[in-house]
């Protein structure tokens, strides 16, 4: 059997105000950390698109894979995902994070 992997999952909602293009350059910034960080093991994401309505404003999800919690808790603080968060803070409403072992 294949070793298990952790994911990140980071949903965001960006503010009213904040551009289309502010919210390319967050998108452009959080996609460059897979290059970056090379703890990183596999990354993808998407924005909403559920017919559903349950989103509550959430319309970005990334998916960032790491092999162990370790390597994860050594991303959180890496320069650059502390220069993505600042570059993401000013146009952040919310975000939700869950990390979980894929099964």
């Amino acid at each position: 059997m294949d070793k298990p992997l952790l994911r990140h999952v980071v949903l965001l909602k960006f503010k009213d105000e904040s551009s289309p293009e502010d919210i390319q350059k967050v998108e452009e910034a959080f996609i460059a950390l897979k290059d970056k960080i090379s703890l990183i093991k596999d990354f993808e994401w998407g924005t909403n698109n559920s017919p559903e309505g349950l989103n509550k404003g959430l319309t970005h999800c990334f998916f960032v894979t790491f092999e162990s919690e370790k390597d994860r808790d050594d991303y959180l603080p890496h320069p650059a995902h502390k220069e993505f968060v600042d570059l993401l803070l000013p146009h952040l409403d919310d975000v939700t994070v869950v990390d979980y072992w894929a099964k």
